[in-house]
């Protein structure tokens, strides 16, 4: 079943570019967290998106979020998009889509894996799912508006 607003968020421990495993569970209690599953490293949509998300990255620090990005790309992969975009966020990697397929995260076109956020809050619920093959600064602006929104609660 894909993962629905107001569910629990999945729990996953994958590996990051820099070699450390990161759980969802660590943030619970301490940051928001939003994930955004992109299809590629060093591709133009996903290269738009990742650096739409690193200009933004202060201010979602700032309302108490981490950015992860998660790809099926390898760790190798990773470090080398995250050097040549000044990424300073986690990138993690999703070998076999696993991650991708329990977030129920869906193909574009069946065949490319597809682009979705996921806002999900202090205590792990899912706040707001945002999915969009081809707008791909949305999911940056959209993700910051929904975390605002939060805060002002």
């Amino acid at each position: 079943m894909p993962v629905k607003l107001g569910d629990t968020a999945p729990d996953f421990s994958l590996s990051a570019q820099n070699g450390s495993t990161v759980s969802l569970k660590d943030f619970r209690g301490k940051k928001a967290v939003v994930l955004y599953f992109y299809p590629k490293d060093d591709t133009p949509g996903c290269t738009a998106e990742s650096c739409a998300f690193r200009d933004q990255y202060e201010v979602f620090k700032t309302v108490g979020a981490e950015v992860i990005g998660v790809s099926a790309d390898s760790n190798e992969s990773h470090q080398k998009f995250a050097a040549k975009y000044n990424l300073p966020f986690t990138l993690l990697s999703d070998k076999g889509d696993e991650v991708r397929k329990l977030y129920g995260a869906k193909a574009a076109f069946g065949l490319l894996p597809g682009r979705v956020t996921y806002v999900i809050d202090q205590q792990g619920v899912v706040q707001y799912i945002f999915d969009s093959m081809f707008k791909f600064e949305a999911h940056v602006e959209e993700a910051l508006k929904k975390l605002q929104q939060l805060a002002a609660k």
